[in-house]
């Protein structure tokens, strides 16, 4: 997959390239449509909430899972965060330590997610899902992604989508951003949220009907606390996540002037050569540095050029926000998928 998206994969018609590339996008559809057919190898005994995406980049997954941890804590549950812990070094099931671990042990949405809940991360899902079972008091497992990952059973898989980006051009990696035919994951897929405008919604639906008979959502990302200090000021925002534009569209719609924009690849491991160009830029436009919680996690801990960056940037905090009555039904629906496994309680395979 790559870690820089191609803007040909968000063209609404195939283009030349798109279309070379379509004999090894089927091989690569077939593979994964196959891997998410096989039957789970494992079935924990908590319940398992998946929040995933569809498509390869950035759809805010990562905000929505925050929100469903928060509300069910909200409730009187403890959920831990189950995730691969992208470009970590965990090998094995590791507990999250914020004050012990950076990005480069455990992953940045590790971190992120860490500040919230426990987090276990595991490359292999089943082993990980054995590590939280073995913790006391642990109600629920909510996967941060996965979604096309077979090997441990969910008892609630949900899917967001980037309103604005969509399919894209509907064609598999590497032609286009899909992680596996369409129709294949709709089949595995219980709820979609749909992260955008109201009438993004309308044209997700549209997309994935009849296929797919499932309540679709409508969601926003949404500045987590007070924006207010963003209005009229320059800015030179910079970001390393799957899609860099709708942070910085965000900064615009709260007011910022966003006088340069920096896009890095997502993951991307900031260098001392990034950080004092950063900090240059700033300096040279008499703005201030303004990023994502993501990216400033993988800054924790670290000198030079790149401590000054993690000191002198602002972060802004996003949380997701649902329209209309679409939160209190996503949670609704993970609280009967939490009563369903009460019900009929299985042992881990």
């Amino acid at each position: 997959m790559p870690s820089r998206e191609p803007p040909w994969w968000y063209l609404p018609q195939p283009t030349l390239t798109a279309r070379l590339l379509a004999p090894a996008a089927a091989l690569y559809g077939t593979i994964g449509a196959r891997r998410m057919q096989r039957p789970p190898s494992a079935t924990s005994p908590l319940p398992v909430v998946c929040i995933g995406n569809f498509t390869a980049g950035g759809t805010g997954k990562t905000p929505l899972a925050l929100l469903v941890a928060d509300r069910l804590m909200q409730r009187g549950l403890t959920p831990v965060f189950l995730t691969r812990g992208y470009g970590s070094r965990a090998r094995h099931p590791t507990v999250v330590d914020p004050a012990r671990h950076v990005a480069a042990d455990v992953g940045d949405e590790a971190l992120l997610l860490a500040r919230a809940a426990c987090v276990m991360v595991a490359p292999d899902r089943p082993a990980g899902a054995r590590a939280i079972q073995q913790r006391p008091g642990a109600d629920l497992i909510i996967m941060d992604d996965g979604l096309q990952n077979p090997s441990l059973a969910k008892d609630l898989r949900i899917a967001v989508v980037d309103g604005a980006r969509g399919f894209g051009n509907s064609r598999v990696i590497p032609a286009g951003p899909l992680r596996a035919p369409l129709a294949v994951q709709l089949a595995h897929t219980d709820i979609v949220v749909v992260n955008g405008r109201r009438e993004d919604r309308d044209s997700i639906a549209r997309a994935v009907a009849p296929a797919f008979t499932g309540p679709v959502l409508s969601a926003q990302q949404m500045p987590a606390g007070e924006s207010g200090w963003l209005a009229g000021t320059p800015v030179v925002a910079f970001a390393g996540i799957g899609n860099p534009q709708r942070f910085f569209q965000l900064l615009k719609r709260l007011g910022a002037h966003v006088v340069e924009e920096r896009s890095f690849t997502d993951h991307h491991a900031f260098t001392n050569i990034d950080a004092a160009d950063l900090l240059a830029a700033a300096q040279r436009l008499g703005a201030i540095l303004v990023t994502t919680e993501k990216d400033l996690v993988r800054l924790a801990g670290a000198s030079g050029a790149r401590g000054e960056l993690a000191r002198s940037a602002r972060p802004l905090a996003i949380t997701t926000a649902f329209h209309d009555d679409g939160e209190d039904r996503l949670i609704d629906f993970v609280l009967e998928a939490l009563t369903r496994r009460q019900r009929a309680r299985q042992p881990l395979g």
